[in-house]
């Protein structure tokens, strides 16, 4: 399944040019036993020339026939997954019969055994490029056409598709078979199907069907929360059509929560996947409401900007996610409870980490920076998704939202179910806009540039015998250093970068003490030229000889870019940062102190400070839960001194405590802030005292005063002992027995991995890099579960054999396995907890000598960056 070439920007160009696409007709035969399934496709196609040649990929186990144009084609000319078409016709038909294997790690068609009950479930994915693991395709995202779907399935199995579909009645009907209406013209990676005993939650609105599917072992969960899954839905479907002028394109809309996606969610038309981290089996904090609220919204909006109109080549791929993401939080806030979502987008950092790497890339790449479907991959990240839409969200306030929206409803009219460009889009909203706006210029600084702009709010005194005047502003005077400002000084904005923005000062003052300390008094938009290094910031009248409390630059969030203050302005953010009224204003605050300490700016050490300080009081559940994560993650297990991380696990188990105490019989959202703590809590248990504590909980069931210890609790407490070697083999079969999900399964696989002990590291080793788990190769999921238990700062001598072997084994195990492997290895399977030179000298040498394929080294480059900042981080403080 691995090694086979991928298809090129300049092969993919040269088929499109000569081949259309008429339609797709494909038959599935999903009772043939756990390895392979039956594939039969018949697809129509049209060529521009006569006489000519291009081919078909199929990745099969066995191809047992194709027929082109009544012509037998020798099985033997398929080779690196290709099947040569030749001497074609202007109108073509091609039948390929194939047996096509099930996955075990999320791409192609994916197989789950459900450990509860013994069903079985199966889900595709074939983004990017993994139709051809499915049925045979001309695998690339500009070559669209209908697809009709048809499938033999075990009976009591339902089957979903992209389109309306139920049991076959008539000729060649029976039980078990399913038969589904064409879809209108979309792209092979959007081809969708899921089978299984799953149980469905059935509705209607506004004469389109919708329903909910999961595995029969979620059903109560999902049941539980399906009425509000629904009105999110409904509300988001109505707000698209409130402005989008192009109605929704297809003619159903099924939620499937799949077991073991590699993806957050899919936006296969009319049936979108989502992981079943979604069906919450446990007790969530509103926020982790509010995400899964979002990826409804996000995959949502994919029905029109991916689906009805599609990119040409996944260059242009950021089109879909940015645009997706953008539209996801800001359509939540809109028109659901969520209307704080974009303080949940402003705490996740991801675009500004990815950006600040070797790898990074323009939102928007050169079509020459992706070649071929291995490059694409490697683009899904954080700039693409959060990068890109922050640009967009910063475009929205340049141009307008009416501009804007205009905008988009050209682009769908004039794309509608074909595929298009960033010159496209760029075209359509140049028309809105109208001449005021350079839309091109702004793209060409925004979206094809790589890196993070800089701000730096600073003040300085009026010149002798300047007065006041309307440009002065805030400043410290003769006030204490605590406080931003006093009157009579001037403020101003500096700019390193090429990018114009237009961002948002917000100037506050005291109104007594806690989360209400401040008050806005105003909010002053400044726009800054792209080659513009110092903009003068102009308070109104009343407030420019005023000394406020605090400058908040960038407040609202409205642009991306690295913000800074001078050293009166930094000292009153560090003072007041947690009496700011808005959490969105919070949460970019926070960032700020964040990149600092990432920077080397700010000394780790402050950080755990800060939150001592700024935690106590706060009330909204995503400041707390990204503050408590970067603390007891980067600050605590890498940037500070291995010395000092004892005493920064006791005093953020002493911030988890604290927030525990304030929130004691609360309900609402001192519930989510009583999760938040208590899973910091767990995380951070270090002494002989608190490992005594969480055992009588685990033995209770619960804290004193709530909450319950529920399946994820109880799985994150015993990861925590078995890190420190407080439970064993016979604890961990005991969960596992009393929670045999497939979530517990993933559970007992992280503590297993996590145990102090030299013959559990050794069989963890084996299960993730020698298939030596007991059903052989782990999936993906299992995979994960057994990497993120495996590296432990806590265990550096007994890992101190296998650092030197993560390399190579790595390099290995995702030649063999592909790029899902890759991925988590990467990402999970890094020993994070080593910061020193010689994994870095390893790294390097990896990279050098070992040839990892692209989803690996991009990991892997990634890792050493991070790895290369947590070693300039303590230099700086050491």
């Amino acid at each position: 399944m691995t090694g086979m070439p991928a298809l090129t920007r300049a092969e993919a160009e040269e088929r499109a040019r000569l081949v259309a696409v008429l339609d797709y007709a494909i038959d599935l035969d999903l009772t043939r036993g756990p390895e392979v399934f039956g594939s039969t496709t018949v697809v129509r196609f049209t060529v521009g020339q006569p006489g000519a040649a291009t081919f078909i990929e199929l990745q099969p186990a066995v191809l047992r026939g194709a027929v082109l144009n009544g012509r037998v084609l020798d099985p033997a000319s398929l080779v690196d997954n290709r099947l040569p078409l030749t001497d074609l016709r202007a109108v073509n038909e091609l039948r390929v019969e194939a047996d096509m294997r099930y996955s075990r790690t999320g791409d192609g068609l994916h197989r789950f055994t459900d450990p509860v009950d013994g069903e079985v479930y199966l889900a595709s994915q074939c983004g990017l490029a993994h139709a051809q693991q499915v049925f045979a395709a001309f695998d690339q995202p500009d070559l669209k056409a209908p697809f009709r779907l048809a499938a033999t399935a075990p009976e009591g199995w339902t089957v979903i598709g992209n389109a309306v579909g139920g049991r076959a009645q008539g000729p060649g009907g029976g039980p078990g078979r399913w038969e589904f209406a064409p879809t209108p013209p979309i792209s092979s990676y959007l081809f969708a199907v899921a089978a299984g005993p799953y149980h469905s939650v059935r509705t209607e609105h506004r004469g389109i069907p919708f329903a909910l599917h999961c595995r029969r072992s979620l059903a109560e969960h999902l049941d539980k929360d399906a009425e509000e899954i629904l009105d999110i839905t409904r509300a988001c479907f109505d707000r698209y059509h409130q402005i989008f002028d192009e109605p929704y394109p297809f003619d159903s809309y099924d939620q499937a929560f799949v077991p073991e996606l590699n993806f957050g969610a899919m936006e296969n038309p009319g049936c979108v996947t989502f992981r079943e981290d979604f069906v919450f089996r446990s007790a969530v904090t509103e926020t982790e409401r509010q995400t899964r609220g979002m990826v409804i919204a996000h995959e949502m909006a994919h029905m029109w900007f991916g689906n009805l109109v599609t990119m040409r080549w996944w260059d242009d791929m950021w089109l879909n996610e940015s645009f997706a993401e953008y539209m996801g939080y800001q359509v939540l806030s809109e028109v659901t409870r969520f209307t704080g979502s974009w303080t949940e987008f402003a705490f996740t950092p991801r675009g500004y980490d990815a950006d600040q790497r070797p790898s990074t890339h323009p939102v928007a790449p050169e079509p020459g920076d992706v070649p071929d479907t291995d490059t694409a991959l490697l683009i899904f990240d954080g700039i693409s998704y959060d990068k890109g839409a922050a640009a967009l969200r910063q475009l929205v306030a340049w141009l307008g939202e009416k501009a804007f929206l205009a905008g988009i409803n050209d682009h769908f009219a004039r794309h509608r179910f074909g595929n298009a460009t960033l010159a496209d889009l760029l075209d359509s909203l140049d028309r809105a806009s109208g001449p005021e706006r350079d839309v091109h210029g702004w793209a060409e600084r925004w979206l094809r540039t790589s890196g993070v702009d800089a701000l730096r709010l600073v003040t300085e005194p009026v010149a002798s015998g300047a007065g006041a005047g309307g440009g002065s502003g805030p400043g410290t005077g003769g006030a204490s250093r605590a406080e931003a400002g006093a009157g009579g000084r001037r403020i101003f904005v500096e700019h390193t970068g090429t990018r114009p923005h237009r961002v948002a000062v917000g100037v506050y003052d005291r109104a007594g003490e806690g989360p209400d300390g401040l008050v806005p008094l105003a909010r002053v938009e400044v726009d800054i030229e792209a080659h513009a290094e110092r903009v003068e910031v102009l308070l109104p009248p009343g407030l420019d000889t005023h000394a406020p409390a605090l400058l908040l630059l960038n407040d609202g969030d409205l642009s991306y870019a690295k913000v800074r203050y001078d050293e009166d302005c930094l000292a009153a953010v560090l003072f007041k940062l947690g009496d700011v009224p808005d959490p969105l204003g919070r949460a970019v605050l926070w960032n700020t102190v964040r990149d600092m300490v990432r920077d080397g700016e700010l000394p780790a050490a402050d950080y755990l400070e800060l939150a001592e300080t700024h935690l106590d009081g706060e009330r909204d559940t995503a400041v707390v839960g990204g503050v408590l994560a970067f603390a007891r993650g980067d600050v605590t297990d890498r940037y500070l001194d291995p010395a000092a991380r004892g005493d920064a696990l006791r005093r953020l188990a002493g911030v988890c405590r604290e927030v525990l105490s304030r929130t004691e019989g609360g309900g609402g959202s001192a519930a989510g802030l009583r999760l938040a703590a208590v899973r910091g809590l767990l995380d951070s248990v270090s002494t002989a005292e608190e490992v005594a504590e969480v055992r009588g909980w685990l033995a209770e069931g619960r804290l004193p005063e709530g909450p319950a210890l529920d399946p994820e609790l109880r799985w994150r407490a015993l990861l925590r002992l078995a890190v420190l070697g407080a439970v064993g083999e016979r604890e961990i079969a005991a969960e596992l027995e009393r929670d045999p999900s497939a979530t517990g399964r993933e559970g007992a696989a992280r503590c297993r991995a996590a145990l102090p002990e030299l013959e559990a590291k050794r069989a963890a080793w084996a299960a993730m890099f020698e298939g030596g788990g007991e059903d052989g190769e782990l999936s993906n999921y299992l995979l994960t579960a057994t990497a993120q238990g495996f590296w432990q700062p806590e265990q550096v001598e007994l890992l101190k054999e296998f650092v030197p072997l993560f390399f190579p084994a790595a390099a290995r195990v995702s030649a063999r396995r592909g790029a899902p492997v890759a991925e988590a290895l990467g990402r999970h399977g890094f020993p994070t907890h080593v910061v020193d030179e010689a994994i870095l000298r390893e790294g390097e040498r990896c990279l050098a000598e070992d040839d990892p394929i692209p989803a690996l080294r991009r990991k892997l480059v990634d890792q050493l960056d991070d790895l290369r900042r947590a070693l300039r981080v303590r230099r700086a403080f050491g």
